[in-house]
């Protein structure tokens, strides 16, 4: 009988106790074990599943919001033929399309009959005397320029200048290309930026008074813009001779005229941006 009983129950893994054997109980210790490493697991498996979600909006979010691009910082300052120039009809458009609308930030600031010193805070007359009015349309155009780049990264700044017909005039060409680097400068510094990575270009002024009758100094500007412009890798002049014919912005038909022809100032916006990019692009790694 007791043979046969062993045989029934060999294989069965939950033995019942013999006749007369006390029934064995499972200890209190691997339950426990049991049920701790059931909460271990259950654990592991809850971080995971957290670390998988926050993950999951981290990437979203990213994608949302993308990161902020460092920007292409444009500055247009000068006198009436900056002021003149709109930017939204030919320049902001060039410089969109070549950096992404969202990697670009134009400022300008003009005001027209107004000599550079009127922005470079050193300058002095050839008597070396200093003006009433010095540097406050610098001080303008920086508040502009400031207030448009709070909070950004900069990619690149480039300094457009239209400007020296009223030196020009008041015959002070002989101090112009001091005044036109000093600027270049200043404006760095006041950004800040490293002025040696500060591109700078610089509208030529026009065949208006090749003669010199009305503007003793004009050919003399006309030629330190130029020298000035061929002093660095950073500088270019933009040519604006063919501008000045046409119909100015009023209809009327004009012929070598100081300012420019409505299509002229077009012109103007397109060959500004496009100097500007070929500088840019020039200076990237």
């Amino acid at each position: 009988m007791t043979l046969s009983w062993w045989r029934h129950t060999s294989g069965n893994s939950k033995r019942r106790p013999m006749p007369g054997e006390l029934p064995i109980s499972r200890s209190p210790q691997r339950k426990h074990n049991r049920k701790r490493n059931s909460d271990f697991h259950s654990t592991c498996l809850d971080m995971r599943t957290f670390i998988l979600i926050l993950s999951s909006v981290l990437a979203l979010m990213h994608f949302a919001l993308g990161d902020d691009p460092a920007k292409h910082l444009f500055i247009l300052s000068g006198q009436s033929n900056m002021q003149g120039h709109r930017p939204e009809e030919a320049f902001t458009p060039t410089v969109e399309k070549a950096f992404g609308k969202s990697r670009v930030i134009v400022v300008q600031d003009a005001l027209g009959g107004q000599p550079i010193h009127r922005w470079w805070k050193q300058w002095k007359d050839p008597a070396g005397e200093r003006p009433e009015q010095m540097g406050d349309l610098y001080e303008r155009l920086m508040n502009k320029v400031k207030l448009s780049i709070h909070g950004q990264k900069l990619a690149s700044v480039s300094f457009v200048w239209m400007q020296g017909e009223r030196d020009a005039r008041m015959g002070w060409g002989k101090l112009y290309e001091k005044a036109l680097l000093g600027l270049h400068t200043q404006v760095a510094k006041g950004l800040p930026w490293d002025a040696t990575k500060m591109n700078f270009v610089i509208g030529r002024l026009s065949d208006f008074d090749m003669g010199n009758k009305t503007y003793p100094h004009w050919t003399m500007v006309r030629k330190v813009q130029v020298r000035v412009a061929d002093s660095s890798d950073r500088f270019a002049w933009v040519d604006t001779d063919d501008l000045n014919d046409g119909k100015n912005r009023r209809g009327k038909e004009i012929k070598d005229d100081l300012h420019y022809s409505a299509k002229g100032y077009v012109t103007l916006g397109q060959r500004f941006a496009e100097a500007c990019i070929e500088k840019i692009r020039s200076s990237e790694p």
